[in-house]
């Protein structure tokens, strides 16, 4: 028999062979994605059931994990949270996470609303939203950075309280994103076309704004883990925090902090991009300081299109360059 003559064999056994193993792979992962997904439904249910009782009751309805094979999701039909003891309550619409199985560690997840809160001191709020879109970048012990994008907010009171709903904002779209940074974490967020009804803020009338922030919260990681509910001690450090409307621009950056007494202390430097359109906007929202607010910011315009001004803030009391503005009452 020659050598020609074995290798047909030879070959089929070579492909049965590879049909085998590519067949046990594929069991083995879909032995594993089951099995994690027993294990990712079983361990939210027990933290939902850790968190019920004690006048507390936290659910995520029809809990579900699918997706298999390319992929591993968890959806809930709706989220809700209620503490009696502290008469706290929040509830959204459906939740779906998505982690394609090529990035595991990057789940998307998308949240309907509406959100709504009953906070005590504040009336019930329902914010909604056209679409909402988080991403996280799982690490340990925190994520490396967590996302959020949102197209068509908006706020308002919610009607299912006794008194008719008043709105309060609408805003095109907002983002915001979270990273640890050493010790700290970092921020940075922006919104744009953010309209604030006159009702909300007492019948003052604002122009459309846009807005972008770059923060540094110094410590932070140590608070998130602590879960902090005082402003006591804590410290920012703004790199840039901007609010716009039109040709107006006030820009504000610096170290601000709050010490043990809830005295607050800053360094910051405020820059104005066109202060005659600053100063229109404001003497519109605050109309009874109009002559103040156009006469000061007349010296300020000969200063030059962009002027910039210290704004220092020590144990409380705030002053804009040598002129003195007053105390801030001591924070929580």
């Amino acid at each position: 028999m020659t050598s020609s003559d074995e290798r047909p064999p030879n070959f089929r056994r070579r492909l049965f062979w590879l049909a085998a193993f590519i067949v046990v792979l594929f069991g083995i992962y879909s032995g594993g994605w089951f099995y994690l997904a027993d294990r990712v439904k079983s361990e939210a249910d027990s933290a939902v059931a850790a968190l019920n009782g004690n006048g507390i009751e936290a659910g995520c309805a029809n809990l579900t994990v699918s997706g298999y094979p390319l992929s591993f999701a968890v959806s809930c039909d709706n989220m809700a949270y209620e503490d009696d003891a502290r008469n706290i309550a929040a509830s959204t619409g459906s939740f779906n996470a998505v982690a394609q199985i090529t990035q595991p560690l990057s789940p998307v997840a998308d949240l309907r609303g509406p959100l709504r809160t009953s906070v005590p001191g504040m009336v019930p709020l329902w914010i909604n939203w056209d679409n909402l879109q988080a991403s996280v970048n799982l690490s340990w012990p925190l994520p490396r950075r967590i996302s959020l994008q949102a197209e068509g907010l908006s706020g308002q009171t919610d009607p299912a309280d006794d008194t008719d709903p008043v709105e309060l904002f609408s805003a095109g779209t907002a983002a915001g994103q979270l990273r640890p940074n050493g010790g700290d974490v970092d921020y940075t967020g922006s919104f744009a076309d953010l309209e604030i009804d006159p009702e909300a803020i007492g019948g003052r009338v604002l122009p459309p704004l846009d807005g972008s922030g770059d923060a540094t919260l110094k410590n932070g990681v140590a608070l998130i883990k602590t879960q902090t509910k005082s402003l006591r001690g804590q410290a920012v450090d703004i790199r840039k925090l901007d609010l716009s409307s039109g040709t107006a621009r006030i820009t504000v950056s610096g170290p601000v902090s709050v010490d043990a007494e809830g005295l607050v202390n800053a360094e910051l430097t405020i820059k104005l991009k066109d202060p005659k359109a600053v100063a229109a906007i404001l003497a519109t929202a605050i109309p009874e300081q109009k002559g103040p607010i156009e006469q000061g910011f007349a010296g300020l315009a000969l200063l030059g299109n962009e002027p910039s001004m210290p704004l220092r803030i020590v144990k409380g009391k705030a002053s804009l360059g040598f002129i003195p503005l007053g105390k801030i009452k001591p924070v929580e």
